[in-house]
């Protein structure tokens, strides 16, 4: 009595990748750029949260030291 013949199994698709992302996958991280990029050209809309005076002046002598 003769084994029963299997069949090829059917190859895989070596075409491109069909991968589809959210529309917020994108918009997202674009958005958030958009805002720090705003921020960054006019940083009179950044307003600092009231905290520690010697948080403060660390941050007012790194801005001095990455102005000159």
């Amino acid at each position: 009595m003769p084994a029963p013949t299997h069949s090829r199994p059917h190859p895989a698709n070596t075409g491109g990748v069909d991968i589809r992302l959210p529309w917020w996958a994108l918009a997202l991280p674009a958005l958030a750029f958009l805002v720090l990029f705003a921020l960054i050209l006019n940083p009179s809309d950044a307003h600092a949260a009231s905290g520690d005076p010697a948080i403060t002046r660390l941050l007012e002598r790194a801005q001095q030291l990455l102005a000159r």
